[in-house]
């Protein structure tokens, strides 16, 4: 037979359960702890490269008031976005953002930005990176700030060992660059961006950390040193050496290359960031949904005369429950002991749980779910409600896809 895992909630989740039974909408929410957030925000602080600017990833906190509360308490105003309504509403909400975009847009996406620019004093001229991975890219680009009669700053995307696109080798970069160079009145080159998410990901027995951090490094210089010996006219103090992330960002001490790290994630803390250079941070990101029944023991449909001893060979197969919604990208937390049946069929409506009787719910009380990543999955409930010691001080609104 195999053990009983089931729990009740642990303290923590015991205190939200009573809080939403109390005060919740009686539908899936999604949790945000702000006591954790600040904490979170803090260790980073403490932690975060002393030689580099910190970049917010706009992405992993889409909410205007989430993010208005990480820059104000972070004290930045550099932003990384990822798509265009989140570039549009970021113009319009951040007016005194600067923004490097975390990958290259199609040419139409940024016709679209400036046909749609809100008037805000938002300035891309001074304000605005835009990222591009290719030379024929580059081209789409100047013809379209032709036609607009605008001037981009470009930041060029280069590969630092991820092989996701940009810019190869070092010498791949001169077709763009002379690009640059021959069309000051159009374009302005404004750094590089390296992204390396690689680095600690790889099995041991292929490359280890500590080798893919140093090739990673290595390539940047290369990258950079190349750009000083063969286009000095376009090198300037201010430019922006972008890489790193929530993963990696604690690698890049003073030897490292970057004087701009981007991070996100890592104050939230979802599944995907379970990782031991982020072990001191804490979840901070929780989905809260009902329970609509509770039943005893687990029928399936076809198997009914097995629902007995299904029950017995497995004490987690007790009790099946009935959640509201489900099929999110998230694993339940508390109560300990709770899994989807494998068997039954995922649902979107009405997921099935089954655990132990040790897990004492009841209908209307709530499930936590830790979600993998913060990005999609905080646009998918509403307002987001904000915690604070034991109380919800605040909904706040996620981004829109209409800027």
């Amino acid at each position: 037979m195999l053990r009983d895992q089931g729990q009740p909630h642990t303290p923590y989740f015991a205190a939200l359960n009573r809080l939403l039974r109390a005060e919740g909408p009686g539908r899936p929410v999604l949790l945000i702890d702000l006591e954790r957030l600040e904490r979170n925000l803090e260790r980073v602080r403490a932690t975060f490269p002393r030689h580099a600017a910190l970049r917010i990833v706009n992405k992993s906190l889409p909410s205007p008031k989430l993010l208005e509360h990480v820059l104000k308490a972070s004290g930045t105003r550099r932003q990384m976005v990822f798509h265009l309504p989140f570039l549009l509403l970021t113009a319009r909400l951040f007016p005194e953002a600067d923004v490097l975009l975390g990958k290259p847009l199609p040419a139409r996406a940024v016709e679209g930005f400036y046909r749609h620019l809100p008037p805000t004093g938002f300035d891309p001229g001074r304000q605005l990176q835009w990222l591009v991975d290719t030379a024929e890219r580059l081209g789409q680009y100047l013809a379209l700030a032709r036609g607009l009669g605008v001037r981009l700053r470009v930041n060029l995307e280069i590969d630092v060992g991820l092989h996701r696109g940009g810019f190869p080798e070092p010498a791949a970069l001169a077709p763009a660059l002379r690009l640059i160079r021959e069309n000051p009145e159009r374009l302005e080159f404004a750094g590089f961006m390296g992204y390396d998410a690689h680095v600690g990901k790889l099995p041991g027995f292929l490359e280890k950390p500590e080798v893919s951090l140093a090739k990673s490094q290595a390539a940047y210089r290369a990258f950079a040193g190349y750009l000083r010996s063969q286009f000095p006219d376009l090198w300037s103090p201010g430019l922006t050496f972008n890489g790193a992330g929530s993963p990696t960002f604690r690698l890049h001490g003073e030897g490292s290359p970057l004087n701009d790290v981007a991070l996100g994630s890592a104050l939230l803390k979802p599944l995907d960031f379970d990782l031991p250079l982020l072990a001191d941070l804490e979840p901070a990101v929780f989905i809260a949904t009902p329970v609509l029944k509770v039943l005893e023991g687990t029928t399936l449909p076809g198997l009914e005369r097995f629902a007995p001893l299904l029950s017995r060979l497995n004490p987690n197969w007790a009790r099946t429950h009935f959640i509201y919604g489900g099929r999110w990208p998230a694993r339940p937390v508390s109560p300990a002991g709770l899994a989807e049946n494998p068997l039954y069929g995922k649902s979107f409506n009405q997921a099935i749980f089954n655990g132990s009787g040790r897990t004492a719910l009841e209908p209307d009380d709530y499930v936590f779910l830790r979600p993998y990543e913060s990005e999609s999955v905080l646009l998918q409930f509403g307002d987001l409600r904000v915690v604070r010691e034991g109380r919800i001080v605040a909904t706040w609104p996620v981004f829109s896809e209409e800027a």
